[in-house]
Protein backbone atom coordinates (compact mmCIF):
# COMPACT_ATOMS: atom_id res chain seq x y z
CA UNK A 1 0.00 0.00 0.00
CA UNK A 2 1.11 3.32 -0.92
CA UNK A 3 1.49 6.08 2.40
CA UNK A 4 0.70 9.41 1.23
CA UNK A 5 3.18 11.91 2.26
CA UNK A 6 0.49 14.13 4.41
CA UNK A 7 -0.82 10.71 6.58
CA UNK A 8 2.93 10.36 7.91
CA UNK A 9 3.37 14.09 8.74
CA UNK A 10 0.27 14.07 10.34
CA UNK A 11 1.41 10.83 12.22
CA UNK A 12 4.84 12.50 12.91
CA UNK A 13 3.02 15.43 14.73
CA UNK A 14 0.90 13.61 17.06
CA UNK A 15 3.56 11.08 17.49
CA UNK A 16 7.07 13.00 17.47
CA UNK A 17 8.22 9.59 15.55
CA UNK A 18 10.66 9.66 12.63
CA UNK A 19 9.53 9.53 9.04
CA UNK A 20 10.65 6.06 7.79
CA UNK A 21 9.43 5.00 11.68
CA UNK A 22 5.56 6.63 10.80
CA UNK A 23 5.68 5.18 7.65
CA UNK A 24 6.12 1.62 8.31
CA UNK A 25 3.50 2.08 11.42
CA UNK A 26 0.85 3.56 8.51
CA UNK A 27 1.80 0.58 6.25
CA UNK A 28 1.52 -1.95 9.00
CA UNK A 29 -2.03 -0.10 9.66
CA UNK A 30 -3.02 -0.12 6.27
CA UNK A 31 -3.19 4.22 6.60
CA UNK A 32 -5.10 4.12 9.86
CA UNK A 33 -3.77 7.02 12.05
CA UNK A 34 -4.80 5.81 15.19
CA UNK A 35 -3.77 2.55 15.13
CA UNK A 36 -0.21 3.55 14.14
CA UNK A 37 0.10 5.71 17.17
CA UNK A 38 -0.71 2.16 19.24
CA UNK A 39 1.62 0.62 17.01
CA UNK A 40 4.18 3.25 17.69
CA UNK A 41 3.70 3.38 21.48
CA UNK A 42 3.98 -0.22 21.75
CA UNK A 43 7.72 -0.14 20.06
CA UNK A 44 8.54 2.76 22.34
CA UNK A 45 7.68 0.49 25.14
CA UNK A 46 9.81 -2.18 23.65
CA UNK A 47 12.52 -0.16 23.27
CA UNK A 48 12.46 1.45 26.41
CA UNK A 49 12.57 -2.12 27.99
CA UNK A 50 15.23 -3.21 25.89
CA UNK A 51 17.16 0.04 26.95
CA UNK A 52 16.53 0.21 30.80
CA UNK A 53 19.31 -1.84 31.73
CA UNK A 54 21.86 0.15 30.15
CA UNK A 55 23.50 2.35 32.70
CA UNK A 56 22.84 6.63 32.20
CA UNK A 57 26.20 8.10 33.73
CA UNK A 58 25.66 11.56 30.96
CA UNK A 59 22.66 13.87 31.02
CA UNK A 60 21.79 17.61 32.28
CA UNK A 61 20.86 19.13 35.02
CA UNK A 62 18.07 22.25 34.43
CA UNK A 63 16.67 24.56 36.17
CA UNK A 64 13.39 26.70 36.43
CA UNK A 65 12.35 29.84 38.16
CA UNK A 66 8.34 30.67 38.31
CA UNK A 67 6.30 33.64 38.97
CA UNK A 68 8.90 36.12 39.31
CA UNK A 69 11.28 33.56 41.66
CA UNK A 70 8.03 32.14 43.90
CA UNK A 71 8.72 28.55 42.94
CA UNK A 72 11.79 27.13 41.61
CA UNK A 73 12.89 23.61 40.38
CA UNK A 74 16.04 21.58 39.57
CA UNK A 75 15.89 18.70 37.79
CA UNK A 76 18.93 16.05 36.74
CA UNK A 77 17.31 13.68 33.87
CA UNK A 78 20.14 11.52 32.83
CA UNK A 79 21.05 9.57 29.63
CA UNK A 80 24.06 7.30 28.40
CA UNK A 81 26.25 9.18 26.31
CA UNK A 82 27.27 13.17 26.07
CA UNK A 83 25.63 12.92 22.79
CA UNK A 84 22.12 12.86 23.50
CA UNK A 85 23.08 14.96 26.52
CA UNK A 86 23.90 17.92 24.24
CA UNK A 87 21.00 17.23 22.19
CA UNK A 88 18.33 20.12 21.78
CA UNK A 89 15.47 17.80 21.85
CA UNK A 90 16.74 16.07 25.04
CA UNK A 91 17.45 19.61 26.76
CA UNK A 92 13.80 20.75 25.58
CA UNK A 93 12.79 17.68 27.32
CA UNK A 94 14.30 17.90 30.19
CA UNK A 95 13.36 21.35 30.41
CA UNK A 96 9.72 20.51 29.90
CA UNK A 97 10.02 18.44 32.90
CA UNK A 98 11.51 21.29 35.21
CA UNK A 99 8.28 23.42 33.99
CA UNK A 100 5.83 20.52 34.60
CA UNK A 101 7.47 19.80 38.02
CA UNK A 102 6.91 23.47 38.81
CA UNK A 103 3.25 23.59 37.42
CA UNK A 104 1.70 20.10 38.98
CA UNK A 105 4.19 19.98 42.30
CA UNK A 106 5.06 16.07 42.06
CA UNK A 107 6.48 14.54 45.43
CA UNK A 108 8.26 11.68 43.99
CA UNK A 109 9.60 10.23 40.68
CA UNK A 110 7.75 7.34 40.47
CA UNK A 111 5.27 5.01 42.57
CA UNK A 112 8.77 2.91 44.12
CA UNK A 113 9.73 6.24 45.27
CA UNK A 114 6.58 6.61 47.94
CA UNK A 115 7.29 5.22 51.44
CA UNK A 116 4.86 2.31 52.63
CA UNK A 117 4.21 4.14 55.34
CA UNK A 118 2.60 6.85 53.52
CA UNK A 119 0.97 4.49 51.35
CA UNK A 120 -0.73 2.35 54.10
CA UNK A 121 -2.02 5.86 55.87
CA UNK A 122 -3.94 6.35 52.44
CA UNK A 123 -5.32 2.66 51.98
CA UNK A 124 -6.56 3.05 55.60
CA UNK A 125 -7.95 6.18 55.08
CA UNK A 126 -9.54 5.06 51.90
CA UNK A 127 -11.07 2.20 52.96
CA UNK A 128 -12.29 3.90 56.43
CA UNK A 129 -14.25 6.12 53.74
CA UNK A 130 -15.42 3.46 51.48
CA UNK A 131 -16.93 1.49 54.59
CA UNK A 132 -18.77 4.36 55.98
CA UNK A 133 -20.49 5.14 52.87
CA UNK A 134 -21.89 1.68 53.00
CA UNK A 135 -20.17 0.10 50.42
CA UNK A 136 -19.64 -3.86 50.69
CA UNK A 137 -16.29 -5.38 51.76
CA UNK A 138 -15.88 -6.44 48.02
CA UNK A 139 -16.05 -3.65 46.39
CA UNK A 140 -14.30 -1.66 48.89
CA UNK A 141 -11.24 -3.26 47.61
CA UNK A 142 -11.66 -1.94 43.72
CA UNK A 143 -12.44 1.56 45.69
CA UNK A 144 -8.98 1.83 47.28
CA UNK A 145 -7.45 0.49 44.20
CA UNK A 146 -8.87 3.47 41.98
CA UNK A 147 -8.43 5.73 44.84
CA UNK A 148 -4.43 4.05 45.28
CA UNK A 149 -4.09 4.91 41.38
CA UNK A 150 -5.25 8.55 41.89
CA UNK A 151 -3.52 9.40 44.80
CA UNK A 152 -0.09 8.08 42.51
CA UNK A 153 -1.75 10.67 39.54
CA UNK A 154 -1.27 13.59 42.04
CA UNK A 155 2.33 12.80 43.43
CA UNK A 156 4.12 10.42 41.70
CA UNK A 157 5.62 13.03 38.30
CA UNK A 158 5.66 9.84 36.34
CA UNK A 159 2.32 8.95 36.41
CA UNK A 160 0.95 13.08 35.92
CA UNK A 161 -0.71 13.56 32.67
CA UNK A 162 2.18 15.77 30.96
CA UNK A 163 1.03 19.46 30.98
CA UNK A 164 1.78 20.57 27.58
CA UNK A 165 -0.31 16.95 26.55
CA UNK A 166 -2.42 15.60 28.86
CA UNK A 167 -3.88 12.98 27.05
CA UNK A 168 0.17 11.61 27.89
CA UNK A 169 1.64 10.80 31.02
CA UNK A 170 5.03 12.19 31.49
CA UNK A 171 6.11 8.13 31.00
CA UNK A 172 4.64 8.30 28.35
CA UNK A 173 6.86 11.26 27.12
CA UNK A 174 10.02 9.46 29.13
CA UNK A 175 9.43 6.37 26.43
CA UNK A 176 8.92 8.04 23.56
CA UNK A 177 12.05 10.34 24.07
CA UNK A 178 13.83 6.95 24.92
CA UNK A 179 12.45 5.47 21.71
CA UNK A 180 13.80 8.66 19.53
CA UNK A 181 16.87 9.37 21.42
CA UNK A 182 17.85 5.53 20.82
CA UNK A 183 19.67 4.96 24.52
CA UNK A 184 18.11 4.49 27.79
CA UNK A 185 16.78 7.71 30.08
CA UNK A 186 16.09 8.10 33.32
CA UNK A 187 14.52 10.89 35.94
CA UNK A 188 16.99 10.58 38.16
CA UNK A 189 15.23 13.50 40.84
CA UNK A 190 14.39 17.33 41.11
CA UNK A 191 13.44 19.01 44.01
CA UNK A 192 10.69 21.81 43.68
CA UNK A 193 11.21 24.88 46.26
CA UNK A 194 8.13 27.27 46.80
CA UNK A 195 8.61 30.59 48.69
CA UNK A 196 7.41 30.20 52.14
CA UNK A 197 6.80 26.94 51.98
CA UNK A 198 7.14 25.47 55.42
CA UNK A 199 10.24 22.79 55.72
Amino acid sequence: MSIEASLVKKLREISGAGVMDCKRALEETQGDVEKAVLVLRKKGISIAQKKSSHLTNEGLIDAYVHQGGRIGVLVEVNCETDFVARNEEFRAFVHDLALHIAASNPLFVSCQDVPDSLLSQEKEIYRKQALSEGKKENVVEKIVEGKTEKFYEEICLLDQPFIRDPEKTVEQLLIEMIARMGENIEIRRFTRYQLGESV
